[in-house]
């Protein structure tokens, strides 16, 4: 592959790593608001090892969702910092979802697939290179 082609691929990856920090932070915030403000829209689970009420879930969602969501559109910088801090919130929403599986199965579980997606990217996606001008 040419060096054109491998600086394509990677601004791809930095682009879908972006795209998809915004998305999961998007759905995380629907999914806190929806938790805060009806407390019968999750089903309770009895018996569970977590036992935090969904209405804390909603602000733990609606807070990690805003923070993932303002980090995915820094990603578009391609900063160092962002990449960082863009695989740190998606391990963070990964153990989040993983935690609230039985609350939510489906979609909890379609959060995990796409926060593992965007630590792919954002881990495999190079750097923009610096030059150096002589």
């Amino acid at each position: 592959m040419d060096r054109e082609t491998k600086a394509a691929w990677a601004a791809g990856g930095m682009v879908f790593a972006a795209v998809s920090m915004i998305m999961i932070g998007v759905w995380q915030a629907i999914e806190g608001i929806f938790g805060i403000a009806t407390d019968d829209f999750y089903t309770e689970v009895a018996d569970y090892v977590v036992n935090v009420d969904t209405t804390a879930w909603g602000w733990i969602h609606l807070i990690l969702g805003v923070i993932t969501a303002l980090v995915g559109f820094s990603l578009f910088s391609g900063a160092t910092w962002a990449r960082v801090a863009g695989i740190v919130l998606a391990c963070l929403v990964l153990i989040n979802n993983f935690l609230y599986l039985p609350f939510y199965p489906f979609w909890s579980l379609l959060i995990i697939a796409l926060a593992i997606f965007s630590i792919w990217a954002i881990a495999v996606a190079k750097a923009p290179e610096i030059t150096e001008y002589r």
